[in-house]
Formats: C-alpha cells, sequence, structure tokens
C-alpha cells in the first residue's frame, strides 16, 4: 500500500511539474508593447515556441515582481523593465547575463541603451528602442517673433543653456511678457541631468556635478522673470500649454513657445493633447543631449529556458528584419542603427509640418551618454526635486537647500 502512495505521489509530483512547463516561456510586462511584438512579430516567425504572456500597470508591477525574483518561486522567465526602475534590477543579482547578446551585436547598436543595462561589466538587459529628447516648438510663434520657423536657424537661438535663456528673454520682451519660452521650468531637469559629466553617486558618496548647480541657477532665473508658465509637468496647465490654452494666476492667455518631451511624447503627449495645433509644430535638439524613458527586456536568473529565453530577447531587441518592420509599422525610433540607416530617410510627419523626425532623433541618440543612469536615482531626483523648488520658490537659500539635499539624500541611501 505505502509502495503505491510513493508511486502516485511521484507520478503526481512529475504531472504537476509537466504542466507548469506547459506554460513554456512565461513573459511579464507593464507595456502592451512587449505583447505586441511577442504575438504579432514573434509568434509567427517561430510559431513551435510556446509563451504565455501578462501585464501589470507599472505602478504594481515592481511589487508584482520582487517578491518572486527574491524567493525564486512563480519568477517569470522574461520582464519588461521600465527607466525609472531598470537599473534596481539590473543591479540586483537577480538577472540573467546577457553580455553574450550584448558582444554579439555592439557594432549595429546603440550604446546608450547597453550602458544603461551594464553593471561591473556585465550586461542584464536590452532595449529594442532609443528615447532621445527634443525640444519642440510652435511654428507659428517662432515666425512670430524669431522671423524664421526653420529648424535650422531655430536651433542657433537655444544652442546651449545661455542661447536659451537670452531666446527666453527675447520672447518676453518682444511679446511684452505673453509668450514664455516653455510653459514649466521643469521640462529642462532632463535636459541638465545628461549634461552632468558624473553620476549623483561617486565612491559611494553624493556627487553634486557643476550641471546640477547650472540648473538651479537658471531654473531660478526662469521662474523670477517669468519665463515659464510656472506650472507642473503632468498637470492642467502643462496640457494646457500644448494647446495654446495656457494662462497665468491672472487668467491672462500665455503662448507657450516650448515643450521638451522624447520620442514617445511626440505620440502620445504632444498628439493626444495638441491635436488642433497640428502642423503648427517642428523639432530640435535643444541646448543640450538627452533622453527619458525608454523599455528594456531582461530575464530571471534562475530560469530553465535560458537558450530559448536568450534567442527570444535578442530577437526582438536587435533583428535588423523585425526591427525594420517594427519601425515602418509604429514609428518607434529603435536601437538598431542598421535600421535607423534605411529607414530614416522615408519619415514625414504631419504633426510636425511634414519635418523628418525620425532623422533627427536617430542622429540625436547618437550622442545620449547612458553610463550616469544609477539605481538609486529615482530617489535622489525626488529628493532634488523638493530641493530645487524650495530654492526656486525662494523658500530657503540656493547654500540652504543643496545642504539639506545632500544630508537627506546621504540618510535615506545610507551613503
Amino acid at each position: 500500500m505505502k509502495k503505491a502512495l510513493v508511486i502516485m505521489c511521484a507520478v503526481l509530483i512529475l504531472f504537476s511539474v509537466s504542466c507548469a512547463r506547459d506554460d513554456g516561456i512565461i513573459v511579464w510586462s507593464f507595456t502592451d508593447e512587449l505583447g505586441n511584438m511577442l504575438n504579432n512579430y514573434y509568434a509567427p516567425a517561430f510559431p513551435d515556441v510556446k509563451f504565455t504572456y501578462s501585464m501589470t500597470p507599472t505602478e504594481q508591477f515592481p511589487n508584482r515582481l520582487d517578491p518572486v525574483l527574491a524567493s525564486g518561486r512563480g519568477a517569470p522567465d522574461v520582464f519588461a523593465l521600465e527607466d525609472s526602475f531598470v537599473r534596481k534590477y539590473v543591479e540586483s543579482g537577480l538577472l540573467l547575463d546577457l553580455t553574450d547578446i550584448a558582444d554579439r551585436n555592439r557594432n549595429k547598436l546603440l550604446s546608450y541603451p547597453i550602458d544603461v543595462a551594464t553593471y561591473n561589466g556585465r550586461v542584464y538587459g536590452m532595449s529594442w528602442q532609443a528615447t532621445p529628447g527634443a525640444m519642440f516648438y510652435r511654428r507659428s510663434l517662432a515666425q512670430k517673433y524669431l522671423g524664421t520657423d526653420d529648424p535650422a536657424v531655430v536651433q542657433t537661438y537655444f544652442s546651449d543653456f545661455d542661447k536659451f535663456l537670452e531666446t527666453a528673454a527675447l520672447l518676453k520682451r518682444l511679446s511684452n511678457g505673453q509668450c514664455v519660452v516653455v510653459g514649466s521650468r521643469v521640462d529642462l531637469v532632463r535636459v541638465f541631468y545628461a549634461a552632468r559629466s558624473r553620476p549623483w553617486v561617486v565612491d559611494g558618496r553624493l556627487y553634486i556635478d557643476p550641471a546640477i548647480e547650472r540648473l538651479m541657477d537658471i531654473s531660478k532665473i526662469i521662474h523670477d522673470n517669468r519665463y515659464d508658465g510656472r506650472v507642473g509637468q503632468w498637470s492642467e496647465g502643462w496640457f494646457a500649454s500644448m494647446n495654446g490654452a495656457l494662462r497665468d494666476e491672472n487668467n491672462n492667455l500665455l503662448e507657450a513657445f516650448s515643450i521638451f518631451l522624447p520620442t514617445w511624447g511626440l505620440h502620445y503627449v504632444l498628439k493626444n493633447n495638441a491635436p488642433d495645433t497640428a502642423g503648427d509644430w517642428a523639432m530640435i535638439p535643444g541646448p543640450a543631449n538627452w533622453r527619458w524613458g525608454g523599455t528594456w527586456v531582461g530575464a530571471y536568473r534562475g530560469t530553465r529556458h535560458a537558450e530559448q529565453v536568450k534567442h527570444m530577447i535578442e530577437w526582438l531587441t536587435t533583428d535588423d528584419g523585425f526591427l525594420e518592420r517594427w519601425a515602418r509599422d509604429t514609428g518607434d525610433v529603435v536601437s538598431n542603427l542598421n535600421v535607423i540607416n534605411r529607414v530614416k530617410d522615408n519619415f514625414s510627419e504631419p504633426f510636425l509640418g511634414g519635418q523628418n523626425h525620425y532623422a533627427y532623433f536617430g542622429e540625436m541618440a547618437m550622442r545620449v551618454d547612458g553610463r550616469l543612469t544609477q539605481g538609486t536615482d529615482q530617489a535622489i531626483d525626488q529628493l532634488f526635486q523638493e530641493a530645487l523648488t524650495a530654492y526656486v520658490e525662494g523658500e530657503k537659500t540656493r547654500d540652504q537647500a543643496l545642504a539639506d539635499f545632500r544630508s537627506q539624500a546621504e540618510f535615506t541611501l545610507g551613503l
């Protein structure tokens, strides 16, 4: 009897393991982009590869992923990683090493997405896309105040931060205060982050780069001189600035000359919130090369399907044929240089008055530096934004704001 029970239990265990493996590669994501890629491109190309896909909202995704990665029970084989938390996982020691994939394809890929996912010389994530940022401006306002809407000429007015301030003052003077250079000064924060020479943490200590101090100075100048609309990003006023409906605290109508957004911001922010201004926009690099956002693909270190997983990730993030189809179908700026060079001359964006945004973004992506990204960035950024606001709005002196920021960051992160 005991022998029969042992045999039955063994059969049940084998059956349960077999059933678990029938799901194939388990893929988790917070974005439907990855699901689209897998269902509509990868599956038809590799019909014998079995996978199961599920999506969780971005704000809930880390809370779902963290416990299963830490315990190893129920962990997905492959998962998407958002820019704001990708380094947390890259530095965790829980991801599958993808250095071999990166090394095989480095010569045809942009370097910054690989750099973002590199830790201690090893690569733990790959990305199919690039998300460089640009300065989008209203053509009608450029024509009105600068005498031209030609991107090449307008760029000369914003080629560095000194020029940016000079032009902000010019716009205010020529418009009698009605035209602000940006709706929100916060637009410039990521631009200055990208202008740093070193990251937030250097040799275990908080490092305040000169670019950060310059950001504080310029933000204060913009605020005190009312060169911006004094609204926050993602606020009602920020969205109003895109469609010509921005108003000041006295309900006076303001003209917002520009907004700083990355690749995805054109399609998912600007177009969605300013449909009535379609065709009246153009884009330029602005005062510095920068980036915002992006999605990486990583894998669990303990996956039982390592080779299949690597094949999936490599195909999704490096394959020329697939990424060219993806770029043409979606307009997404990819990280594959072969594809960028093949498709960049064939785009014309009606929303930008026919401008070829893809060629511009492809060129800007080449100059983005991904080596500044660290796992502590999100926590430090939040503390710095509080310090910046306190200084700009006159609640603290510059030195006091920086000193408080330093002590809070060092205490919070144990630096």
